[in-house]
């Protein structure tokens, strides 16, 4: 196996018995890196001398005897997340040349916990998307089928841990944009609970939506990456003061006390089949374990369509107002046609006269939906389900689509309009080669429940011949 190829897991034992260093284990992400670029498109800036001087300091600190979680490992982040002195563009021209003079506390927490930064990852511009096609910089494409996409709108970090560039890569969702283009590619992705990890320093898309977490190979690896970033921030109050726990000692349980719920709702109409069939396998599998299923009704996920695009639209026009060309970057005219459909959207729902009848509207509904969720987990421990209704669409499929990602994240959006937890884990591969994905929903703060039962279904189907299958690149 080659090193860029190491899971999170593997390559910090790696360094810590000496059989590498860390400068070989990121001259080899930089090198794939290279490689496939022409082909991926999935970073939009890479830092390869400063990987490589960090490389160099970690390797002393180990030798030095230091022990920090992610010494020496090289991520990639998604470039909305402020990292001082490294272009941050948001996938968007507007900000082409800026470069911030902070870290946002997402970045810092993983500079402190030793990670090596190799570049910031492609992404739809602004985080308005679920393909990457909205970037400025091109869309990234799908390392199963560099014809198809990657998802989004953190499809940039998704692909970039697909194709082994990177140990593991940072997201943000708002609506999906960490599990749909997991799903997609292949790889884990979590959505931690709204509250659980600072926003301070990412550039804003949905503020009362807005969740980064961690991209990784393993469901273990994004509990360790977790441990690093949740945690209350004085520099962003909607941040928890509840204590972290250590997620990667408690992905053991107990199979046969889990009650999995199940929505119909959630296996809407035009769902692929393979989609449905792999996923419904995956939940038999976990039944045969142990678990016990349990029939349960929720809304249909098509509400929260509504709600989410009034709602994002609205705080879109907001956040998107200090782009003005005088305090960050070049002038409004060099937004894209989807930040100026999602502008006028939100302005107009805003306005007098029709605050009440959009935006507070929307908010109500979404105290519906998050109550009816609340019920639901009085039954049940988790709710599973498919991530996304489709396998990976061909490259052009967002073109004269201005709902795309609505439809594409339909099934993810519930939650997140809730604030709730969630995980993305493949659970197998179509006919034609593409990744099909699962996602586990539980409670605001169930980042534990989340964690071990998708451990729990990863450790049933380790011997699968599927999980050993990579891209062909």
């Amino acid at each position: 196996m080659k090193l860029n190829q190491l899971t999170l897991k593997q390559a910090k034992e790696g360094l810590r018995k000496k059989e590498f260093s860390s400068l070989e284990l990121t001259n080899a992400c930089l090198e794939e890196i290279k490689r496939l670029e022409p082909k991926l498109n999935s970073f939009v800036t890479v830092t390869e001398e400063t990987a490589i001087e960090d490389a160099k300091k970690a390797d002393k600190a180990i030798a030095d005897g230091v022990d920090l979680p992610l010494l020496g490992i090289p991520l990639s982040v998604k470039d909305n997340f402020s990292t001082k002195d490294v272009r941050t563009t948001a996938s968007s021209k507007v900000l082409n040349e800026y470069i911030p003079p902070f870290d946002s506390t997402v970045v810092e927490r993983l500079k402190n916990a030793g990670m090596v930064l190799l570049g910031k990852t492609n992404m739809d511009a602004w985080a308005h998307g679920s393909s990457t096609e909205t970037s400025d910089f091109g869309p990234s494409k799908n390392p199963w089928d560099t014809k198809r996409l990657t998802g989004g709108s953190s499809g940039g970090s998704a692909g970039s841990v697909a194709a082994d560039q990177t140990i593991a890569a940072i997201g943000s969702e708002t609506a999906g944009s960490i599990r749909q283009p997991a799903s997609w590619c292949g790889v884990v992705g979590l959505k931690p609970t709204y509250g659980r990890v600072s926003r301070y320093g990412v550039i804003a898309m949905g503020s009362s939506l807005d969740s980064p977490g961690p991209i990784t190979k393993t469901v273990e690896d994004s509990a360790v990456i977790l441990e690093v970033l949740a945690g209350k921030d004085e520099l962003d109050a909607t941040t928890s003061p509840k204590p972290v726990t250590d997620y990667s000692k408690q992905l053991k349980r107990d199979i046969k006390t889990l009650r999995i719920g199940i929505s119909n709702e959630y296996f809407i109409t035009g769902i692929d089949k393979e989609v449905e069939e792999k996923v419904k396998e995956a939940i038999k599998k976990l039944e045969e374990a142990g678990a016990k299923i349990e029939n349960i009704k929720l809304f249909d996920p098509k509400y929260a369509i509504d709600v989410y695009t009034i709602i994002q639209r609205s705080e879109v026009s907001s956040n998107l107002a200090r782009y003005d060309g005088i305090r960050y970057g070049n002038t409004r005219e060099y937004f894209g046609e989807e930040a100026k459909r999602r502008i006028m959207f939100g302005t107009y729902a805003l306005s007098s006269g029709y605050y009440d009848q959009y935006y507070n509207k929307a908010q109500q509904v979404r105290t519906v939906i998050i109550d009816d969720f609340k019920k639901a987990f009085e039954k049940v421990d988790v709710i599973i389900a498919p991530t996304s209704p489709s396998l990976a669409l061909p490259v052009g499929s967002t073109k004269d689509t201005s709902m795309f990602g609505e439809i594409a994240d339909v099934l993810v959006e519930p939650s997140s309009i809730a604030g709730l937890s969630g995980i993305n884990i493949p659970v197998g591969l179509s006919k034609s080669g593409l990744p099909i994905g699962m996602q586990i929903i539980a409670p605001q703060f169930g980042e534990e429940v989340v964690l071990s039962t998708a451990f729990e279904f990863e450790s049933i189907t380790k011997g699968e011949d599927w999980r050993r299958l990579k891209p062909q690149l």
